[in-house]
C-alpha cells in the first residue's frame, strides 16, 4: 500500500476530505455503478462537489496534502479497470449552470454551460432557446467537460467549431478562463495543460427557427438509433478513426463484429463499439480492445487509438 493509499484509509483523514469541500463523498465506491460501461473496481474516494470554487477547495485540498486525483466527467467513456483507483475520483456531474451570457443584435448568442451539463441538455437547452448550432451533439453521450476536452463531433462538425472559450482550474488551484484563439483542438483532443480541469465553457450559436433544429436533432437521433447499439451498456466509440478508414469499417472487415471476452463484446450493430452484455468485467473489455488493435495492426498496419479513457490498478 502507498502513503497515500495508507492515508486515505484513515478515519480521519476521510473526515478531513469530507469536510474539504461542500458535496456528496462515497467512500469504496464500486465504479461499475458511474460508469456507462457498467464496468470497475473500487474507488477510494468519488467526490462530487456542489460548486465550482467547492472543486476548488477540493482540488486545493488534494494538492496540499499529496492525494492523487482524478477528474471523470459522468463516467461515459471511462473504464476504471477491476482493481479500482487509489486516490479520488471527482465528479463534476453536480455542476449544472446553463444560461444564455451575452445576446447580439445581429441573433448571434453566447452561452455558458458548467461541466456537468450533459451534451443532451446542452441541446435540449438550444432547442428550447430556439438556437442552432448544437444539433450535431444530439445522442453523443457525455458531459461539457467531457464533450470538450475530447473535441466531440459528428455529422461534420466538432467542438472546436461552436467553443469561444473555456474555464479551467489549473494545477495550482487556480480559476483561468482560455479564449478560443489560445485552444489547440485536434481531432478527438484538446492540448491542455497537464492536470487542468474544465469547469464550464463558451459557445457560439445562433437564433435559427424552432422547428427546423428539432428536425435537424430528430434526423440525427434516428440515424444514431439505426446505426449504434445504444440499448445496450457501452462507452460510446471504442476508437478514433484513422484517416485511411473508419474504425468500424475496419473491424466489421476483419470478421471481428460479435467477437465476446467474458461478459464483453464487439457489437453486431457497430464495430466500433463494445457492449457490456450483463456480466463484464473491465477485464473482459481491456482483452477485446487489445485483440482488436493487434488484429488491425497485422490486417491494416494501422495502430487504432483508443477514444476511452481506462484508469487504475489491475484486479
Amino acid at each position: 500500500m502507498t502513503e497515500a493509499a495508507g492515508m486515505i484509509a484513515d478515519a480521519q483523514f476521510r473526515d478531513r476530505i469530507g469536510g474539504s469541500a461542500a458535496g456528496r463523498v462515497l467512500f469504496d465506491e464500486p465504479m461499475s455503478a458511474h460508469t456507462s460501461m457498467g464496468v470497475g473496481g473500487r474507488a477510494d474516494v468519488l467526490f462530487f462537489p456542489d460548486t465550482v470554487e467547492g472543486l476548488g477547495a477540493l482540488v486545493s485540498f488534494l494538492l496540499r496534502e499529496g492525494v492523487p486525483f482524478l477528474p471523470v466527467g459522468n463516467g461515459t467513456n471511462l473504464i476504471v479497470k477491476d482493481g479500482g483507483y487509489r486516490g479520488v475520483l471527482i465528479s463534476l456531474e453536480a455542476l449544472q449552470g446553463l444560461e444564455v451570457k451575452v445576446e447580439g443584435d445581429t441573433g448571434d448568442v453566447r452561452i455558458h454551460a458548467q461541466a456537468g451539463v450533459s451534451l443532451s441538455g446542452l441541446v435540449d437547452f438550444s432547442l428550447r432557446e430556439s438556437l442552432a448550432g448544437m444539433e450535431f451533439c444530439a445522442g453523443i453521450p457525455g458531459s461539457v467537460a467531457g464533450g470538450v476536452k475530447m473535441n466531440a463531433g459528428a455529422w461534420g462538425r466538432e467542438m472546436k467549431d461552436v467553443v469561444t472559450s473555456i474555464c479551467i482550474l489549473d494545477t495550482e488551484g487556480r480559476m483561468r478562463e482560455i479564449a478560443r484563439e489560445d485552444l489547440l483542438f485536434v481531432y478527438r483532443n484538446l492540448d491542455l495543460p497537464e492536470g487542468a480541469i474544465i469547469t464550464g465553457a463558451d459557445f457560439h450559436l445562433v437564433r435559427g427557427d424552432r422547428d427546423a433544429i428539432r428536425e435537424r436533432i430528430s434526423e440525427i437521433g434516428t440515424a444514431r438509433r439505426e446505426r449504434h447499439p445504444l440499448a445496450q451498456r457501452s462507452a460510446g466509440s471504442v476508437f478514433k478513426n484513422p484517416p485511411e478508414c473508419p474504425a468500424g469499417k475496419m473491424i466489421e472487415d476483419a470478421g471481428l463484429k460479435g467477437l465476446r471476452v467474458g461478459g464483453a463484446e464487439i457489437s453486431e450493430k457497430h464495430g466500433n463499439f463494445i457492449v457490456n452484455t450483463g456480466n463484464a468485467k473491465a477485464a473482459d473489455v481491456i482483452a477485446l480492445i487489445d485483440t482488436i488493435r493487434k488484429r488491425i495492426l497485422d490486417k491494416r498496419g494501422i495502430l487504432l487509438e483508443p477514444e476511452l479513457k481506462i484508469i487504475g490498478d489491475e484486479a
